[in-house]
């Protein structure tokens, strides 16, 4: 295969390059196999937080992950706890891809960095990629395979895995709560009207958590690759850096903040686009359904963590948008996500009245 005729890539953006030489030569004291000659890359376009690039030197292909550009919040984008916590999770969990190197040595690209195996497939994103059969059955056995892995997710042994190591389990609704409102208040730009109404309404009704499992805390069905002779078969799951040992509800509610159906309100699927709001798919009540049934949790306070989810992505959003503001970023994508913010805000507060 060649890189630059990988379907889903770009050439590297302008100002996200790195030394390639610098790379190649790391890599190939660092990684068994690895092979000699130019390296070759490509990037991947999606995605708002840590840049990700598809790499190539001769046969060998793999995935190249570093944070964002810029002066970065204390502790997001941490490539080393990233690729630890996947070194622990790939042998028990096959879906967490491999990590194969990581590189803390600012000299190499100017900041720290980590490698890890590609698994080529199909992302289902906004809009259902050509040549690939997406009839109504098949929507439906996507659905079944994605909450299915989610709950193989929630059954991982903490424990014996060693990613107890990687969480803080007592407490961690409450932190959750408590962190992301002043996350919020540090990045905010804008006046939203009924943003104290909410953050209130959220520090009031904490509810109790069950029993702390592995979380991902960005399941989305864009974070899955999957078959692509059989899409209902799921390849990887991707974007593990923000996953912990916490309340596997909380993992769910981000979920299903993310899935969106055809009677959600229009500015919210416009920007939260994805392939669930076309009939087929299960809807998110069919998701909590499918999850309780078999995961054995009671799911009955999930709404709590919906609304919790929604104002966690505008959170997310926003942090994304002061770095735009003040011209940390120059990627136009981030333009519009001050208005982003805004639409989550107001749909969180429609469902606590």
């Amino acid at each position: 295969m060649n890189v630059r005729e990988v379907k889903g890539t770009i050439p590297v953006r302008p100002g996200e390059g790195f030394d390639v030489g610098a790379v190649q030569r790391y890599l190939a004291e660092h990684v068994s196999g690895w092979e000699d000659g130019p390296l070759e890359v490509v990037q991947f376009p999606t995605g708002a937080s840590n840049l990700t690039y598809l790499i190539q030197s001769g046969e060998r292909v793999a995935v190249l992950r570093r944070p964002p550009l810029g002066p970065l919040p204390p502790k997001a984008h941490d490539m080393k706890r990233e690729s630890s916590f996947l070194a622990h999770l790939h042998p028990v969990f096959p879906l967490a891809p491999r990590p194969l190197a990581f590189c803390d040595d600012p000299a190499v690209i100017g900041g720290p960095f980590y490698v890890m195996e590609y698994r080529p497939g199909v992302v289902l994103d906004a809009e259902f990629p050509e040549g690939v059969a997406m009839g109504m059955d098949t929507r439906a056995q996507i659905s079944e395979s994605f909450v299915q892995a989610l709950v193989r997710l929630h059954a991982v042994d903490a424990e014996a895995s060693g990613l107890m190591a990687f969480g803080h389990p007592e407490g961690f609704l409450e932190r959750q709560v408590k962190g992301w409102i002043d996350r919020y208040h540090r990045a905010k730009t804008d006046d939203i009207p009924g943003v104290d109404r909410l953050t209130g309404w959220l520090a009031d009704h904490v509810p109790p958590s069950p029993q702390a499992t592995v979380i991902h805390n960005d399941y989305k069905l864009n974070n899955l690759i999957l078959d692509q002779d059989n899409p209902t078969r799921i390849v990887a799951i991707v974007d593990w850096e923000m996953a912990t040992v916490g309340d596997p509800l909380f993992d769910l509610g981000v979920t299903l903040s993310y899935w969106t159906q055809p009677d959600d309100p229009e500015p919210l699927q416009r920007i939260l686009p994805t392939v669930t709001r076309y009939p087929g798919f299960y809807t998110r009540a069919r998701l909590i359904e499918r999850y309780a049934e078999l995961s054995g949790r009671d799911v009955g306070g999930i709404e709590y963590y919906q609304v919790f989810a929604y104002f966690k992505l505008a959170v997310i959003l926003q942090q994304i948008y002061v770095r735009w503001v003040r011209g940390q970023t120059r990627d136009e994508r981030f333009a519009t996500f001050g208005e982003r913010v805004r639409v989550l805000i107001h749909h969180a507060l429609s469902h606590i009245g």
